[in-house]
This record gives C-alpha cells, structure tokens and sequence, in this order.
C-alpha cells in the first residue's frame, strides 16, 4: 500500500516553506555519531561489569518482551502516523493534524499504560516462553526485572512518536538526542550503582534511560503548543492512519520473532551465550546503523519522488546508487571483522568480569554474524526502497518467509552448530530476503542498472582483497602487544594501514562511491558552516 501521492506532491510544492536546515545539520551529525559511540561504550561498560554472565544474559532474556511491544507498535505507529500528520500539514490543516496526533498519543498512552500493567501481572506466565530453558531460579530473576522494565514501554513509544511529530517540523535537535540520553542515563547508573544493586542496576539504567528519552523531547513539543489532552475517534485521519497500520504491524511483528527465536533457542545452552550472541551482534550492526541507515534514509525522500512521478529510471539510478554505496562501506566492514575477530572483542570488551573465555566466545561468534552484514545493510535500502514503491504486502510477506527460513535453519543447526548455528541461519536468511527483495523491485520498476552494480562490486572485493592482504602481512609480523593500552593502540594501526590500502586501491581502479562518499561528507559540513552574515538565515529549534 503506497503512501498517498497527494501527500508527496503536496510536500514537494511548496519547499519555501520549508526552514533552513543548515544552522541544525552540524548538530544532527554530531549527535547521531555521538549517539552510536555512547552505544558502543554502554556495550563496553556492560562488558565491563557483567561480562557473559547469567545475569547478563537474563537481563536480555527479560528485556526481549518489552523490546517486541516497542518494536512491533511503536515503529509500526510512527510509519504510519507520519503521513498522514504530514498530509494535513502540506494542505494547512494542522489544527485536524495535531487533533489527529493528539488522539494519538493519548490513545497510545492509555493502550501502553493498560500493557505494561498487564505484563507485570502475567510476567510469570510470559518470561518463561522467551526463556524456557533457565533453571528456576534463573527464571524467578527474569520475571523480577521483566517487571521492573514494563513501565518503561510508556515512555519510550511516546517518546518514538515525539520525535516523528518534530521531525514533521523540522525540529531534529530534541529528537537527535535521544540515543545520548539513554547511553549517558544507562551508563551512569551502572557506574554508580553496580557495586550496590548488581545486575538490577542495569535494569534501573535502562528503565530510567527510556523514559530520559521522552522528557529530552517534552520542551519542544511544548514550545509547539498543540498537545491538547484529548481523544477524538471520529477523526478521519484515523482511518487513513489504520490503512497503513496493519501490514506494517505484521511486518514489524516478523522483524520481532527473529529476535525472540534467537533469544529462546539461546537460552537452552550454556550460560554466556546469549549475552555473547548480544556483543557479537551489536558490533556487526554498528556499520549498519551508521551507514546503511543513513544511506536508507537519503535515498527514500528520491525514491518516493521518483515513483509518485511514474520515473522508474530514477528509482533504479537512486536504487542502483545506494547499494553501490552500501557495498562500499560494508564489504571491506565484513572482512575486518572477520580477520580481526579477536583483537577487535579483546580491545573492546575484555577487562573486569569479561575474562578471556568471554573473549574466545564472542570472537568465535562474530565471523558468523559478520558474513550477513552485506545483506543485513542492503536491506534496510531495499526495504525503505520497495515501500516507496507502494510494495508494503510484498515486502511484509517476504519478511514473514524469511523469519520462517530462519527458524528452520535454527532448528536444523541447533543441536551440533550451538549459537553458531543461530548466528549462520540469520546471515543465510538476510541473504535470502536481500535477494528476493531485489527481485521485487526488478518487477516493480522493470529491471535494475546492473551493469555499474556488478563493476562496483568487483572492484570494491578487488580493494578489499588488497585490504586482507594487508593484514595479513601485518599479523605475519607476529607482534603481540603485552598491555591493554598497547593492544589498542596496535588495533588503531593496524585499522589505519587496512584503510589506507583499501583507499589506494580504490583510487588506483576509480571507485567512483568512494569519491561520492567524500563530496557528500564535505558537503555535509560545508553547508553547516554558518553562512556569510548578509545570506545567514535564522536558526531553526
């Protein structure tokens, strides 16, 4: 079901209307790379103080439930909100728009409130699905801190819809901050508190860090002054807003079971791995979120133009452009992270209660993880792609078969492959959506440029060849660097002399997103530079 082309056209009409968004785009930049390093350090820090632990792992075993409630309404709400709320904007209805958004924040509350109420009673009875196969004990604890974490859902689906309301009003400063508010709020807690309340003080951390995400956000949808406390049922809107919001809910919902069959297949072996599985996969995400999403997220608005104006040779040059982009940067990520599993894991994480065994267990992981990441980026592009094609049935029912593949193959590699064999079927099965996405999208637009794709990708495998052969004859050396400090140090290097011979190749054979990629970084902070006095327009909040 595609977005109203009224919508975009009425959008499209009128950018002198839009506010100058140079005086914010520095900011942004800032705090989304700010946002993804606080993550990576709230990983260290857990590391740090849990390690692989039981605990560790039972605190992500009982924050599984919650993180599907969010995951399936609150993300399914915001794709469909938006639209609709900035169809009323782009026709000067935005009295009907914010009794629209106010309905649906009140309703939201309500619903959510109602929901966590409702799985802290029946925790006892939900936990254990997630988490069959921890011992009594184990579970007793799951059930205490799944409750803890209940009440958080309220506010951290709000605050995703705050967000989406300001980014409708260019407001991106608030809503950018909300990643730096749950990774100082989490991290400062366990700092503070570990020695006194343990385990529960990542929970805390994580409780008090949701609910810092909505109140970073508050004065600025007060400063708006049109959140009115009311409900109207009646309004039309609703309606538009309910056309969008089933298939998105059941793909969101597919999205979602991949995490709770990694989760509940996990908990039947040994304690460590899924806390291993969780470090293993947040630093394979960590090229996604910072460049696939990004990448995802400039292409969509062109896609979207392209399609509403029947362009389909727009829709397969932009299409074309963004995995050529996407290759780039996560070709090369791939084998870095699979060459220097070890090194990477023991630099990050091993210090405290994350011991060398913790080490060889999410080292051993992250290959595995690692070889999906090509796929894994591609498909947030061909995803955002095939919705801005009108293509959201298609798109849900090749999420829902490929979740299924990905239980099947759990199921098969389970018993003789352990968490390996979980990690290998998401890779397999991301590889599997990316393919049937892209031949989605051949039928939709009526083929794909794959004559620059194909040369593109050669040449990117051929500078990473070079790259793996860098390393390997830096590792030949056979340095091993005696003190933490060292080793980073010699990480750091070794990173830098890898990039440097990837750079060089790619000069040497004209990768040509490789110069893209550094005109749009320029271009980036060149335009959030402050204009000369004379041009300078007024900041936007």
């Amino acid at each position: 079901m595609s977005r109203p082309t009224g919508y975009l056209r009425a959008v499209e009409a009128r950018p002198a209307e839009r506010p100058n968004l140079a005086g914010s785009t520095l900011f942004v930049i800032s705090a989304t790379l700010g946002s993804a390093l606080l993550g990576f350090l709230r990983e260290v820090v857990n590391a740090r103080y849990y390690g692989t632990r039981w605990e560790m792992d039972t605190f992500l075993a009982a924050a599984t439930i919650p993180t599907i409630l969010f995951g399936v309404f609150n993300g399914a709400l915001v794709s469909a909100l938006v639209p609709t709320f900035s169809y009323y904007l782009a026709h000067d209805r935005e009295e009907e728009a914010w009794r629209l958004a106010n309905t649906i924040l009140n309703g939201l509350f309500l619903v959510l409130t109602a929901c966590a109420i409702l799985g802290y009673v029946f925790a006892p009875v939900f936990v254990p699905i997630v988490a069959h196969g921890f011992p009594a004990p184990q579970m007793g604890v799951a059930v205490h801190m799944t409750r803890w974490l209940m009440p958080s859902i309220v506010a951290v689906s709000l605050a995703g819809v705050v967000s989406a309301l300001l980014n409708a009003y260019h407001r991106f400063r608030a809503a950018s901050l909300v990643g730096i508010a749950i990774n100082l709020v989490t991290i400062g807690t366990v700092i503070l508190m570990y020695h006194k309340y343990g385990i529960f003080a990542l929970v805390l951390g994580t409780t008090l860090g949701l609910v810092a995400q909505l109140l970073v956000q508050l004065p600025s949808l007060i400063a708006i002054g049109k959140y009115r406390m009311i409900i109207d049922l009646h309004h039309p809107g609703l309606r538009r807003v309910w056309m969008f919001l089933g298939p998105i809910i059941v793909g969101s919902a597919a999205g979602q079971a991949a995490l709770f069959f990694d989760r509940y297949f996990a908990s039947t072996l040994t304690p460590g791995y899924i806390a291993g599985m969780n470090y293993a996969s947040k630093l394979v995400n960590f090229p996604q979120q910072v460049f696939g999403a990004a990448i995802a997220t400039v292409i969509f608005p062109a896609l979207a133009s392209s399609f509403a104006h029947a362009n389909r040779a727009g829709i397969r040059r932009d299409l074309t452009i963004g995995l050529r982009m996407v290759n780039l940067i996560t070709i090369p990520s791939m084998f870095v992270l699979i060459m220097l599993a070890y090194p990477i894991v023991q630099t990050l994480f091993e210090r405290g209660t994350f011991q060398a065994s913790a080490t060889q267990l999410t080292a051993g992981l992250l290959p595995w993880g690692a070889i999906g990441l090509v796929a894994l980026a591609a498909n947030v592009v061909l995803t955002r792609s095939c919705f801005a094609c009108g293509q959201i049935s298609w798109t849900v029912a090749i999420s829902i078969f490929t979740v299924m593949i990905n239980v099947i193959l759990s199921l098969v590699w389970l018993p003789t492959l352990g968490a390996i064999g979980l990690l290998l079927a998401n890779s397999i099965s991301q590889s599997i959506q990316a393919v049937m996405l892209v031949v989605l999208v051949w039928w939709v637009v009526r083929g794909i440029d794959w004559r620059p794709l194909l040369i593109s990708t050669v040449k990117v495998l051929f500078c990473s060849a070079v790259m793996v052969a860098t390393l390997h004859w830096i590792q030949a050396l056979g340095v091993n660097p005696p003190t933490m400090v060292a080793r980073a140090w010699f990480l750091f290097g070794e990173l830098s002399i890898a990039a440097a011979a990837f750079i060089a190749a790619a000069r040497i054979v004209n990768v040509q997103e490789l110069s893209l990629a550094f005109a749009l970084i320029v271009q980036k902070f060149a335009r959030a530079l402050p204009s000369p006095p004379e041009n300078r327009e007024a900041p936007i909040a």
